[in-house]
């Protein structure tokens, strides 16, 4: 009875692949993730921002700012229209006035270096965040990958001690075997069972994980990616280190900043230098749109020499040289945590490489011991503790090989991204 009981277990198992899901490969989640993150669809408006910025500190030394207005004024009694030179109760003015800042004491030269840095900074900044977004979907991606294989490692478990169990169930009618040989085997298949359908709750989550990455409201499948042996990365750790301090996103970015800060500290200390600004106004007066019954025109210079202003300069460029400081040191501790990162990282993807080698052999003298257990079970040479035994170390070395592989696939990935850009 406790034998049937076991065999109906199986029946609500569904296999591993799900025909009805959405598959998309790597490249095509990697696309459709940078689309839809927050963080990434930012930085893309962050460059268009400094990009604009740019181009306004440089249009500064050409071009003056211009401002053209219009307006009608109505009165209850008449007065003097400048533009009839009659009584009016209606009074219509127009303008354009334009104005250049010929000396800012140095600001515009500053501004243009701050614009630069600052669009160099949102260009890093573009990529690492491209990088982290890649990042987060391939640990998605590899997951569904991981979980599916871990999945199809439970179904084999559950298989292999369903077949034994028959082995064993032959063996006690016929008198080989005690009834504890079915017992034993009928908890390993109820253990193997239950693992097999928390496997299958975790892929789901997964696969729902990995929908939300890419926009998808709903579970979406990986592609099956292949089980080759992982490659040495095709540079060192020196070199690894010396690309990241020279061109990492995120040094790149923070050099930028810092060169920002210190572009506008110098614009703020220009304050206290005289101004100059060159203006000119076109005024027509009339009563009726559009007018032009008499039109006045001026122009001039203007030189303004800031004396005191309740401390308010000063408290800016303190300010400013604060900023200044804080982002220089945000840059030299982001050269030293990125040496330390480069290192880990490329160590992690060694270990995981090493430990995905060893874990294979493993696999290899796993599931020849099983079978070596398994007709020495049939023939009645060893015992059902042993043939479990061996069952077992089979799945488990299975599922630290699956887990070697999701390692190494994420310890890539994330040297990929400290570096801000593809390795293979």
């Amino acid at each position: 009875m406790m034998v049937h009981l076991g065999l109906a277990l199986l029946a609500g198992i569904s296999p591993v692949q799900d025909t009805t899901l959405r598959v998309v490969t790597l490249p095509e989640a990697l696309r459709l993730s940078a689309a839809v993150d927050p963080n990434y669809v930012a930085a893309i408006g962050s460059v268009a921002n400094a990009e604009w910025g740019r181009r306004a500190a440089r249009l500064a030394f050409i071009t003056p700012s211009v401002t053209a207005l219009t307006q009608m004024t109505k009165f209850s009694t008449e007065i003097f229209n400048t533009g009839t030179n009659d009584l009016a109760t209606q009074i219509v003015e127009a303008r354009i006035q334009a104005s250049y800042p010929l000396f800012r004491g140095g600001s515009k030269f500053a501004e243009l270096s701050r614009s630069a840095a600052q669009l160099e900074s949102a260009n890093a900044s573009e990529i690492e965040a491209r990088f982290g977004v890649a990042l987060l979907t391939e640990s998605s991606y590899y997951q569904v990958v991981a979980e599916r294989e871990l999945s199809r490692v439970a179904q084999d478990r559950v298989r292999r001690a369903t077949e034994q169990l028959g082995v064993a169930r032959a063996r006690v009618v016929s008198g080989a075997a005690v009834q504890s040989d079915s017992l034993q085997l009928m908890l390993e298949l109820n253990r193997a069972r239950l693992d097999l359908l928390l496997q299958r709750s975790t892929l789901r989550v997964a696969r729902l994980d990995l929908g939300r990455r890419i926009g998808f409201g709903g579970e979406v499948d990986a592609a099956s990616l292949d089980s080759l042996p992982a490659p040495a990365l095709p540079i060192g750790e020196a070199e690894a280190v010396a690309i990241a301090v020279s061109g990492a996103p995120s040094v790149i970015a923070a050099r930028a900043n810092e060169r920002a800060a210190e572009a506008s500290y110098r614009s703020t200390r220009g304050s206290y230098l005289p101004q100059v600004d060159l203006f000119a106004q076109l005024t027509a007066f009339d009563d009726a749109f559009f007018p032009n019954g008499t039109t006045r025109s001026l122009f001039g210079v203007t030189v303004s020499f800031p004396i005191w202003n309740q401390g308010q300069r000063e408290i800016a460029l303190t300010a400013a040289a604060t900023n200044r400081d804080v982002f220089r040191a945000v840059r030299s501790d982001a050269e030293i945590q990125l040496r330390r990162d480069v290192i880990d990282g490329y160590q992690a993807y060694e270990t995981a490489r090493a430990s995905a080698a060893l874990a294979a052999e493993a696999v290899l003298v796993a599931s020849e011991n099983l079978r070596v257990q398994g007709e020495r079970y049939r023939a009645g040479a060893t015992t059902i503790i042993d043939l479990v035994t061996a069952q077992v170390d089979a799945s488990e070395t299975e599922a630290r090989l699956v887990q070697a592989r999701h390692a190494t696939r994420l310890a890539l990935a994330g040297i990929e991204a400290i570096l801000g850009r593809r390795l293979f």
